[in-house]
């Protein structure tokens, strides 16, 4: 986010930008992580935007992360989809405050957040997708730290059901066999140690990353219920003997690209009928 710039300024510039260019009225967004990008393309009737056009909105540094805004329709339901991330690694803990405070004054009222993720359970092995029940901020920091902006949302947000659980229990009537977990929330860049990772597990951690949590906290703050979902792409560094990367990373989320999109497009769809009756 730019320097000496009000927050809320950036918000009503963006949403300008974003309600000049379409007439879609999303009533959910999305946030796509590393390597599940494809979902993007399920979109119809969709009006493209890039990050670089829109106040306040980071621009992703990581490969798999296209900074693309694509609002259109998911299975019938109006969605604004958010085509990657900035991560608080990158040097700013509120780097996603906008864009999600966008979706809130676009009209959202949820939102389904994606990441991918290492596996500290040993029962959800790599290639698995994990809905979030719940997670460890291990970051050392929150995007909600200085001065609290009472419009937007209130100085002590409560995280008792930070995943709602009736959206959670809406992803698992989509897909039976869809794992459930706690997620560790990792600052990275650097992936962790072997110590580090037994040290999660006994927290009581089922999955690794370095995303979702800010954007959770920023999304309770100001109103947005959520639920999220992680691709497990490989298992924490020591649980196996294949070498965490990257390029690992992208390589098995692809691989679960058609799943998750199954997944999100029949939530959209029960979403919709939900929020009719």
């Amino acid at each position: 986010m730019p320097k000496n710039k009000d927050p809320k300024a950036l918000i009503a510039q963006a949403c300008r930008t974003i309600q000049g260019q379409t007439e879609i009225a999303p009533r959910l967004g999305i946030v796509l992580g590393s390597g599940l990008g494809a979902l993007a393309e399920r979109i119809e009737n969709t009006q493209r935007i890039s990050y670089d056009q829109l106040a306040g909105f980071p621009r992703p540094g990581v490969s798999g992360h296209a900074g693309m805004l694509h609002l259109g329709t998911l299975a019938g339901l109006p969605v604004a989809c958010l085509q990657g991330r900035a991560h608080v690694y990158e040097g700013h803990a509120a780097a996603m405050a906008v864009p999600i405070r966008v979706l809130r004054q676009l009209g959202c009222r949820a939102v389904y957040l994606s990441c991918a993720a290492g596996s500290l359970n040993q029962k959800i092995p790599p290639g698995h997708l994990m809905t979030i029940t719940d997670h460890l901020n291990m970051m050392g920091t929150s995007p909600l730290v200085g001065a609290n902006d009472d419009a937007i949302g209130p100085r002590f947000p409560s995280l008792a059901d930070a995943y709602d659980p009736d959206l959670t229990a809406l992803q698992k009537s989509c897909l039976p066999t869809l794992q459930q977990g706690i997620y560790a929330a990792w600052l990275g860049p650097a992936f962790e140690t072997p110590a580090e990772v037994r040290m999660l597990r006994i927290l009581g951690a089922d999955a690794v990353g370095m995303s979702v949590v800010p954007e959770v906290l920023l999304a309770r703050h100001c109103g947005l219920k959520v639920t999220a979902t992680a691709g497990i792409t490989n298992y924490g560094v020591g649980m196996s003997d294949d070498p965490v990367t990257h390029e690992q990373t992208l390589t098995v989320a692809a691989q679960l690209s058609d799943r998750f999109c199954q997944l999100v497009s029949d939530f959209a769809a029960a979403f919709a009928r939900k929020s009719v009756n």
